[in-house]
């Protein structure tokens, strides 16, 4: 199962074209997940001992855990994040804090090192940007978190940028991008 987790809010995204064009490459039925119109919200002191007290019995059967479920089974998983003030937009971070289950998303072995319990081989982090596209504390964060602490091997970014700078055709850009995904 193809998981896509699309953060994009605007109808008409530059970003969601793109990463359509990824997920018609892969060619498979996927599940798309629409982060802004889930009711994610940030942990707060309440959602966090109750997750923590779960984890601690081992009880994930808490409709809390179904999106760090999801995440955890999905073959390959497409994320498509538009660049934002040198990042991604805020859902994504909150999605992320909440699938970020320790026994369900990873487990530390007998040293403490986290080792990954996602079932997916591929991520494909997929943006677009109006200037020039830093990795940095967008793919990278993604990326680091994936290879490192959730078991994921393989990420690939696949990017769109400079489309509005003034003399820049846009639509010529990101369509030879999304030609490059057929």
């Amino acid at each position: 199962m193809i998981l896509y987790i699309n953060c994009c809010v605007r109808k008409e995204s530059r970003t969601n074209r793109l990463a359509k064009a990824v997920l018609q490459k892969l060619g498979e039925e996927y599940t798309e997940l629409k982060l802004y119109e889930e009711n994610l919200r940030p942990l707060d002191a309440e959602a966090l001992n109750k997750r923590t007290a779960l984890v601690e019995q081992g009880d994930y059967s808490d409709r809390m855990f179904d999106y760090a479920k999801q995440f955890a089974n999905a073959d390959t998983i497409v994320i498509a994040a538009p660049y934002w003030d040198s990042s991604f937009p805020a859902p994504l971070k909150i999605y992320i804090e909440n699938i970020y289950v320790t026994g369900i998303l990873s487990e530390y072995d007998e040293n403490g090192m986290p080792r990954g319990l996602c079932r997916a081989n591929h991520l494909y982090y997929v943006t677009t940007a109006g200037g020039p596209y830093d990795p940095t504390y967008s793919y990278g964060y993604i990326e680091s978190l994936c290879k490192t602490f959730i078991g994921i091997p393989n990420t690939h970014l696949i990017k769109a940028e400079m489309l509005d700078i003034i003399g820049n055709d846009a639509e010529d850009i990101l369509n030879r991008e999304i030609k490059n995904r057929q």
